[in-house]
């Protein structure tokens, strides 16, 4: 499913936070937002889950606009994972993964036995199935994180925005999860051999704000930098992560290298006042 944002602008308290950011997603594709702290990549993401509503511009899914869409129509086409996410009671894991089977429910709302099935493989696609039984308050970060992120599974969607979704995980936790989300959602469960719904295989586009350069360069199709609201650069990581480009918006000096093994674009930093260091001898 492709995303379209056009002209999009952002004022929360009467400050304008985001400005006539346009940028698209192809269908399938993972997009990277990049930036400094404060920059509105957070502000940009609370719109396309409709968190927040634009002052201008739009959010279509191929070609439909999402803020016309009622909830249950949005929800069944895009799921999400907010910076701060979470529940204050103390659901299980698996109660909480089955919140995502929510919009495709009619009627009593009971989970049938196809939605019980999309759930556990969620949970075991982001090595969570042993924490099914525990009380979702009483995780760690990262045990939180991953349930959360199988609850985004579990919802099917054709579109995922996620906000840091490697936050709180361990190295290999980021990679693995950057992994699961690149190669394509969860399997649907299916019932007499006939998908849960037509549109349910494929792999869903990716809109995500990260952190890390280096995750950024290697998992993303394409990049969007923002600062101070607005698109200072985007394409692919190799062209938009310029030493110039680092400097001007991050105050850092970087140093491009290659991945000894897969041989991706690897950045190492300095303090943009550090002096270089010598040549060897």
């Amino acid at each position: 499913m492709r995303i379209d944002i056009t002209d999009l602008s952002v004022e929360v308290a009467g400050r304008r936070l985001v400005h006539d950011i346009t940028l698209s997603a192809g269908s399938g594709r993972l997009i990277g937002l990049v930036g400094p702290n404060g920059s509105g990549k957070s502000t940009l993401l609370r719109c396309v889950y409709r968190a927040l509503r634009p002052a201008a511009g739009t959010v279509r899914l191929d070609g439909g606009d999402l803020h016309a869409m009622t909830a249950r129509e949005g929800a069944r086409l895009l799921a999400a994972l907010p910076q701060e996410a979470g529940t204050d009671f103390d659901f299980t894991a698996a109660e909480v993964v089955a919140m995502g089977r929510l919009p495709h429910q009619r009627g009593s709302g009971r989970a049938s036995a196809a939605d019980t099935e999309v759930c556990e493989r969620a949970l075991s696609r982001v090595g969570a199935a042993h924490l099914a039984g525990r009380g979702f308050l009483g995780l760690s970060g990262g045990e939180k994180q991953r349930v959360l992120i199988a609850r985004a599974l579990a919802q099917e969607p054709q579109v995922l925005v996620l906000d840091e979704p490697t936050n709180h995980l361990d190295i290999a936790q980021q990679l693995e999860v950057l992994a699961l989300i690149r190669d394509g959602r969860t399997p649907p469960a299916t019932a007499a051999g006939a998908p849960t719904r037509p549109e349910s295989g494929g792999r869903p586009t990716v809109l995500t704000a990260l952190h890390d350069l280096n995750l950024a360069a290697v998992h993303c199709d394409e990049l969007y930098v923002i600062a101070d609201g607005r698109i200072a650069a985007s394409g692919p990581p190799h062209d938009v992560l310029t030493p110039e480009l680092l400097a001007g918006v991050f105050g850092v000096r970087a140093h491009r290298v290659r991945h000894p093994e897969s041989g991706a674009l690897q950045l190492l930093f300095d303090r943009l006042d550090t002096p270089p260091s010598p040549p060897p001898s």
